[in-house]
């Protein structure tokens, strides 16, 4: 057998992007090694719903049954005005999208803690090593290899200590360490171009009973002030409520206020007796895009690459597919049948899908929810009465929403012929 033209890859992070990427690789007998500084999974609510763009992923990594059988899929996504919460416009994806080419596109639902831990055990059936409490602290190449040196600590909290010290090589390393990753700051200090926006999100995991109100599978209530997201996640009813608050308060503040709050946005005005919240997690959001995701051989992906806000699935939803189109390339070298330049032209072109598709949608999903006057909405908004037409016209409506798909990039395009 012909020898290979590298050995190991490391990824630094064990979050959805890291171990979809691990998950690929190792399919595809690429020897894989993912560094976690937690002891655990992350248990915090974030994102629970996966576009159509992704799709193809789950479907190559082969934990696409898994995801349907456990989770749920999404057919209805509505905007709402607030106080009455009458549908401004929306669509149904029954009949549109489910059924392309034999494969169901539609948004698929998956706590992100459930699908973690189904892809942390694929990995480890398919021969990748997974270790947590490896902190990486800084990461260094030569020609020949890179390498990061790792704290490994000991416990289970957040006062760790460190066990012991210990330097980790590889032919290529991949920061899928998210928004704060080391990775990124290995290569470009604190530079991580964009913004931070103006505004304090609260994510929550409810359980509340939206159907007796006729919300659809996901909701969006317009509002400047009192905007939120209400989107099931569980076949047993739980919901992800995502709403706006006041920056600048403390998590306790937060929770504190969150009773009134929920009875002042909510329909059916609840009181605390009629919901169960699960989760409970404020955070900030941004939009910022790395200069490079390739330089040398220290990779970027995902959040360690890219940040948008969450409206709209467009930041896990992008994470994934850069994983998808970077396993492409390294599987491409892999095989012989794509050299090393081609990982400089996946940082070009994930970069422009940021900046042409995932950056402008993004931030335009926002100024929508927080519209000044959602009374208007609808006649200052081109895609939402796209959306309108399209409730009339489902060839329409499969055009308009398979063209999400734009934020993909095939690059076995460019494959030696």
């Amino acid at each position: 057998m012909a020898e290979r033209p590298f050995n190991k890859i490391i990824i630094v992070g064990a979050g959805p992007s890291g171990l979809l990427l691990a998950l690929l690789l190792t399919r595809h007998g690429i020897p894989v090694l993912v560094l976690e500084a937690s002891h655990q999974l992350d248990q915090q609510p974030r994102a629970a719903h996966y576009g159509t763009p992704a799709i193809p992923e789950f479907r190559r990594a082969g934990i696409l049954p898994t995801m349907r059988e456990r989770g749920l899929i999404l057919s209805t996504m509505c905007w709402r005005l607030p106080g009455t919460f009458d549908w401004i416009s929306g669509f149904d994806a029954r009949g549109v999208i489910d059924d392309i080419d034999g494969e169901d596109l539609r948004t698929h639902c998956f706590v992100l803690q459930d699908l973690d831990a189904l892809m942390l055990e694929e990995v480890r059936k398919h021969g990748g090593e997974v270790v947590f409490n490896h902190r990486v602290t800084s990461v260094g190449q030569d020609e020949k290899k890179v390498w990061v040196d790792v704290e490994v600590l000991d416990g289970e909290n957040d006062n760790k200590e460190v066990k012991e010290k210990k330097r980790f090589e590889a032919d290529y390393v991949v920061g899928c360490d998210g928004a704060g990753s080391v990775v990124r700051k290995s290569l470009f200090g604190d530079e991580f171009p964009g913004f931070t926006w103006d505004a304090q999100i609260i994510a929550t995991n409810t359980f509340y009973d939206f159907e007796k109100f006729g919300f659809h599978d996901a909701n969006f209530i317009i509002h400047p002030e009192n905007f939120y997201m209400a989107a099931r996640i569980t076949q047993e009813g739980m919901y992800r409520i995502t709403y706006g608050e006041t920056p600048g308060l403390t998590k306790e503040e937060y929770l504190a206020r969150q009773p009134s709050k929920f009875e002042t946005i909510l329909p059916g005005n609840p009181k605390p007796s009629e919901y169960r919240i699960v989760n409970f997690s404020p955070y900030k959001m941004h939009q910022r895009c790395a200069p490079k995701f390739t330089v040398g051989r220290v990779l970027l992906a995902a959040d360690a690459a890219h940040l948008c806000n969450p409206w709209g699935g467009l930041g896990i939803t992008g994470g994934f597919v850069d994983v998808g189109g970077l396993y492409d390339c390294l599987a491409g070298i892999w095989d012989g049948k794509a050299d090393r330049d081609i990982l400089e032209l996946y940082s070009e072109k994930r970069i422009e899908k940021w900046k042409t598709v995932i950056n402008p949608i993004s931030q335009e999903n926002f100024k929508r929810v927080t519209d000044e006057d959602p009374q208007t909405r609808l006649e200052r908004d081109e895609f939402l009465r796209l959306l309108r037409k399209g409730k009339e016209d489902k060839d329409f409506m499969r055009e308009l929403l398979l063209g999400f798909n734009e934020v993909r990039y095939d690059f076995t395009q460019h494959y030696k012929k």
